[in-house]
């Protein structure tokens, strides 16, 4: 305890913390293994009787412990091995095994001005921005550390004058009928996140009523492509009733007008790859959530994924669960359509099936697995990559494309 309350104080001296204040929830990191310093530091914690002092969930895992051929360990036994002893160690800590980089889908999650611990990107500005929680970027393993002690500096995106707007995005000259595409959403972080570093920008012009689906899409696209942990969207996002709120009444530093060639040049640059015939279908970065299975389960009923091709839906146990209460998960599985739990499929090393050329939905997975899975990248609509799995191949739907032609 002394060890961590030392950490979360040298926490506040760099970022200039006056005092510590409690925090009532953490979703640690830590616990996803990328090296042993990783499992050093969770059996110190337990040979040391660590208990968490608030409620401690845990993101996904490199692993699944519910799927443990998903990754075999012939390529890097040592790092499969790792890290599910890490997992077990988080268990054994009395964290939450929720093992979802989207706890923000769960039941008795944080609310509109508590403080809490999070250091997972997208779930770092999806509470901030669209929940209105208040959390800092906390990386392993200041993330177990507050978490140990119930504190947090109270610095940054812990303060009021720390969310204030400092960027704004217009997007007035973007048709509404592409607003009302899902993959809108995704390359407005995309381009979000490339513009605007780690300033908190705020997106004007999004359509009154946006759905969780699609704030957790920017959400997911700016902490990527750039460095954000708080964004507001105008009208849409508890802290922005106006511009002017979601400024705080200050002036922005700049103000950019996104445009049509501004989308199209970030769907370029998230398709790694040409189209062609298709090895694998990624859904599910951050984890899917029952209504995108809701969309899905019609999308593929009666049909058959093509010979070859692996499709993956990478969710929590719980929102699993709850899909198949719903009767969503049958014609999935039925046409072929494998649902994973705990992990995630970008990460090296690579999941079953994961060759050649893959197409996902999702701009955070066509932002990274080129770099981790050296795969071509195929980014479309959720509609594109279920046709494309039956097809065998990449489909476009010209409705969609046209508008960014």
């Amino acid at each position: 305890m002394r060890l961590a309350i030392e950490t979360v104080l040298q926490a506040a001296a760099i970022t200039a913390a006056d005092r510590l204040i409690p925090a009532s929830f953490a979703h640690i990191d830590a616990c996803f293994y990328a090296g042993q310093a990783h499992i050093d530091f969770a059996r110190l914690l337990l040979d040391n009787d660590a208990r968490f002092a608030v409620p401690t969930w845990t993101n996904n895992g490199l692993v699944s412990l519910e799927q443990p051929d998903l990754r075999t360990d012939k390529g890097d036994r040592e790092t499969i091995a790792g890290a599910r002893e890490l997992m077990q160690l988080y268990i054994a800590l009395g964290a939450r095994p929720v093992w979802t980089c989207a706890p923000y889908q769960l039941p008795e999650r944080p609310t509109l001005g508590d403080h809490i611990i999070v250091g997972e990107s997208n779930a770092v500005a999806f509470y901030n921005s669209v929940i209105g929680a208040r959390t800092n970027k906390y990386g392993d393993f200041l993330d177990v550390a507050c978490a140990l002690t119930g504190k947090v500096p109270l610095a940054r995106l812990h303060t009021d004058t720390g969310r204030a707007g400092d960027i704004v995005l217009r997007t007035g000259e973007i048709p509404d009928t592409l607003k009302s595409q899902e993959i809108f959403y995704h390359l407005i972080g995309h381009v979000a996140g490339q513009r605007v570093g780690n300033r908190v920008p705020v997106i004007d012009g999004l359509p009154d009523r946006v759905g969780e689906d699609k704030l957790k899409a920017i959400s997911a696209a700016v902490a990527a492509s750039g460095g954000v942990e708080l964004w507001h969207g105008v009208g849409v996002t508890p802290e922005a009733p106006t511009l002017e709120a979601a400024l705080q009444d200050r002036k922005p530093s700049e103000i950019i007008d996104i445009t049509i060639a501004d989308l199209t040049r970030a769907r370029d640059q998230l398709s790694s790859g040409r189209d062609g015939p298709l090895n694998m279908v990624a859904l599910g970065t951050p984890h899917f959530s029952i209504t995108e299975f809701a969309a899905l389960a019609p999308l593929l009923a009666g049909r058959k994924v093509h010979d070859g091709v692996k499709v993956y839906v990478a969710t929590s146990r719980f929102v699993r669960d709850l899909a198949e209460a719903q009767g969503y998960l049958q014609p999935l599985t039925e046409a072929g359509v494998e649902v994973i739990t705990d992990t995630c499929t970008y990460f090296s090393p690579k999941v079953r099936g994961c060759t050649g050329r893959a197409m996902t939905n999702a701009a955070k997975w066509a932002y990274y697995a080129p770099g981790m899975l050296g795969i071509e990248v195929c980014f479309g609509s959720l509609t594109e990559c279920a046709e494309s799995a039956v097809r065998g191949e990449v489909w476009r739907d010209q409705d969609i494309w046209h508008s960014l032609s």
